[in-house]
């Protein structure tokens, strides 16, 4: 029996790669960790998304509480099953009037991982409607094979590599908003994207790439965060005891530290890209 989903959500999810909205946090939990990544960002002087990418988790205490609260995982059990892990997590921050945007993508079209049965859970810190820039989905992508992406570097490009789809039949898109404090869910293989921020508010959300713990990684860092169960084969990450915990974040330095390295990260992706 499902723990928070319905049936027929589940068996939505699996048609169409996507679910939203659901109540999450309270708007004044979501505040809470907005005034936390202000704070980090006036402290720095720099954009909380352009320090911390990769794994947020382990930066931040929040974010795995966040992804413990009791509508996160229950979804989260109902659709991966007891043992789960996240394997990414990071904070997507939209200035108003900005250029920043998201292209069309495949969130685990650069996983090397050995099956691809993962989802990203988004989570809105601020409200996120269609003129803030909230996620746009292609319903049913996730079944069809992975697609070549474009390697843009485009600078208003909120992905790494402006990795983008070319060529997408936007005609039946579906747009995700949310306001602070709910969530969405889709398939790491489900298309999406979003565009700027057209208002005169700021948009934040934080995303967790979470995967069933039988997922093998095959390429590259074989830790995560455990959400729930047990971690299988994977090694588990320190969980940050309060924001910038020196232990975990020593962790976060080791993994950034090798995702910044071209040539690791080149690799990692391309053997990803072969097994597509």
């Amino acid at each position: 029996m499902p723990e928070f989903l319905t049936e027929d959500q589940i068996d939505q999810f699996r048609r169409d790669g996507f679910l939203t909205p659901f109540d999450g946090v309270t708007p004044a939990v979501a505040r809470d960790c907005v005034d936390r990544i202000e704070a980090y960002e006036a402290r720095v002087g720099e954009d909380v998304s352009r320090q911390i990418r990769v794994r947020a988790a382990l930066a931040f205490e929040w974010v795995v509480a966040i992804a413990r609260s009791p509508n996160v995982i229950g979804a989260m059990r109902d659709l991966m099953g007891p043992d789960i892990m996240i394997y990414l997590s990071a904070i997507w921050s939209k200035r108003p009037g900005g250029g920043a945007f998201v292209s069309w993508h495949q969130d685990g079209a650069y996983y090397a991982f050995d099956r691809h049965d993962g989802l990203t859970v988004w989570v809105a810190l601020t409200d996120a409607t269609p003129e803030m820039g909230c996620i746009t989905v292609l319903p049913g992508s996730h079944l069809d094979p992975i697609r070549a992406h474009d390697e843009t570097f485009d600078s208003d490009n909120l992905l790494s590599r402006g990795q983008s789809i070319t060529g997408i039949d936007k005609s039946n898109a579906v747009e995700m908003p949310l306001t602070a404090g709910q969530f969405s869910i889709h398939h790491e293989l489900a298309v999406h994207g979003s565009g700027p921020n057209l208002s005169d508010l700021r948009r934040i959300g934080f995303s967790l790439s979470c995967v069933p713990a039988g997922t093998r990684v095959v390429e590259g860092p074989r830790s995560g965060v455990l959400v729930c169960g047990d971690p299988g084969h994977w090694e588990t990450d320190p969980e940050p005891r309060f924001d910038f915990d020196p232990v975990s974040m020593a962790a976060l330095e080791n993994v950034q530290t090798a995702y910044r390295d071209p040539a690791f990260r080149n690799e990692v992706e391309r053997r990803a890209a072969e097994r597509r």
